[in-house]
């Protein structure tokens, strides 16, 4: 239950990333209350996988799934960069954060 926790943490985090963009464009309380929500769950779902795991591989875990979903997001919704490099670098951080999984 702490893994499925600590993906949910990072997919939060990947939202809550992307509406801080929302909330840039666009200033007004929904896109607070989303940007609110995104980090708070992002938060509490981090820390009750940290109940169980050791601390440093669920905070590389937490991060390494927030910046690889936030660059993906960033390319799907904002049309961002395709560049090879940077999908090559995506694909390291989630290749780290499985690593970790595996060894952990």
């Amino acid at each position: 239950m702490a893994w499925l926790s600590l993906i949910l943490a990072g997919l939060c985090e990947a939202f809550g990333v992307v509406t801080i963009n929302k909330l840039n464009n666009s200033r007004n309380w929904q896109s607070l209350f989303l940007l609110i929500l995104g980090f708070g769950a992002s938060f509490l779902f981090l820390a009750y996988a940290m109940k169980t795991l050791p601390m440093g591989t669920a905070y590389a875990i937490w991060t390494g799934i927030g910046s690889a979903g936030g660059a993906l997001l960033g390319i799907i919704i904002y049309g961002e960069s395709k560049d090879w490099r940077r999908i090559a670098c995506i694909a390291l951080i989630l290749g780290a954060t499985i690593g970790l999984k595996l060894v952990g």
